[in-house]
């Protein structure tokens, strides 16, 4: 390192500015204040979770406490108010932060609290990507996507036109961490950021029009059981180009949605019974990571979670090896989903097409399809009045 132009005293050239505080930008940075804030609570008790590194956790008898760290923004929860606050006041001491009370904003996530729950939602975040494509005043439309897309131009765009098409997909994908509806276009937009053309930046736009009629909306946290669930589901060859699978699941705890993923398959699928048993295995790895993070939270996970799926052939390989036959050109990494119906970490269970909700993050819906299911993954308008929507809306 050496220090900028100007900031050399010509009496002493040797002499050098003491640095008072870190300088963000620096690739370390982030690092050398994650292991300094980290020690200290290491030091007070707390202890790195297995499943997430950036989740420290505090077990003492019947007190409990985590604190969620990324970089400088953080989270601390605990059930014994009194320790909390002696924790607080350890950190005060220790480091220059801020204490901002009851979570509202984090993250560019608006939590709002209402009688019996939480909402969250990211409309000032909306707002902001509305405003950089020119569309704050757009109509609004009922859904992301046509149901029957048919290419129409096939011209490629310009180059301010592709920088400005990557800029706001970039964008819709944080978005997606509370608008699990629009996740499978935004993964749809993303298989094109290298050449987009005029048909791409048309579903873009309509994207955007979807976003505008639902800016308040967002995910409920609710109480409830503390069970966990999961929907899977795929859409057998539905890239019209190179005929590979989209593989899609949701996850549960009681009655909140927690976890999602809309992902194209790596190799084509000979059969919808493949594509599907690709897809449970997808699924069966995130809830292995969620069932490892839960146990820490000290929650009961005696009893296997249940994984419903559509595909009775597909069940039917992953609990019957006689069928192993069928299925000799998989990878060997999908069939750990076997082991795991033997040890009982999940439960698979049929059900009908017409109830799977993970079929939303899997294709295109109809208008009436994709409501229905957007209601039951739970996906809402805020119940309560959020800080300056309203304002940001009217500019």
């Amino acid at each position: 390192m050496k220090q900028p132009p100007g900031f050399i005293d010509p009496l002493y050239p040797d002499h050098v500015c003491l640095l008072q505080k870190s300088i963000y930008g620096l690739k370390q940075s982030p690092r050398k204040w994650f292991e300094t804030f980290s020690n200290y609570l290491l030091t007070y008790g707390f202890r790195h979770s297995s499943a997430d590194s950036s989740l420290l956790i505090f077990h003492k008898n019947s007190v409990s406490l985590y604190i969620l760290v990324y970089v400088d923004d953080i989270l601390l929860t605990g059930n014994h108010e009194q320790t909390i606050q002696d924790l607080l006041m350890g950190l005060l001491t220790q480091f220059r932060m801020k204490n901002l009370g009851r979570i509202s904003y984090f993250l560019g996530m608006q939590i709002s609290s209402f009688s019996n729950g939480l909402h969250l939602c990211q409309s000032k975040y909306a707002i902001e990507i509305l405003n950089r494509a020119g569309m704050i005043d757009c109509k609004p439309i009922s859904s992301p996507a046509s149901s029957k897309f048919q290419s129409t131009y096939v011209s490629e765009l310009s180059a301010v036109q592709s920088n400005n098409f990557r800029h706001l997909v970039g964008a819709l994908q944080y978005l997606t961490i509370t608008r699990p509806d629009i996740a499978f276009t935004v993964n749809k937009l993303c298989q094109y950021m290298h050449r987009p053309l005029e048909d791409h930046f048309l579903m873009l736009k309509r994207l955007l029009r979807y976003v505008k009629g639902t800016i308040s909306y967002g995910l409920p946290i609710l109480p409830s059981s503390l069970e966990l669930s999961a929907f899977s589901d795929s859409d057998w060859a539905g890239d019209p180009v190179d005929r590979k699978s989209t593989s899609g699941y949701c996850t549960f705890l009681g009655t909140s949605l927690i976890s999602w993923q809309v992902k194209k398959q790596k190799t084509v699928a000979r059969s919808s019974t493949e594509a599907e048993y690709r897809a449970l295995a997808t699924a069966t790895t995130n809830i292995i990571w969620l069932r490892r993070l839960l146990e820490e939270f000290q929650l009961d996970l005696s009893q296997p979670t249940q994984l419903f799926c559509d595909n009775i052939s597909a069940m039917a390989i992953a609990t019957n090896p006689i069928f192993h036959a069928r299925m000799k050109h998989i990878e060997i990494d999908f069939q750990f989903i076997r082991d795991c119906l033997k040890n009982r970490v999940l439960q698979l269970a049929h059900i009908h097409s017409q109830d799977q909700l993970a079929d939303l993050f899997t294709k295109s819906l109809s208008i009436p399809r994709f409501v229905a299911l957007r209601n039951k993954l739970t996906i809402s308008k805020s119940p309560v009045s959020l800080w300056g929507g309203d304002k940001l809306a009217k500019k």
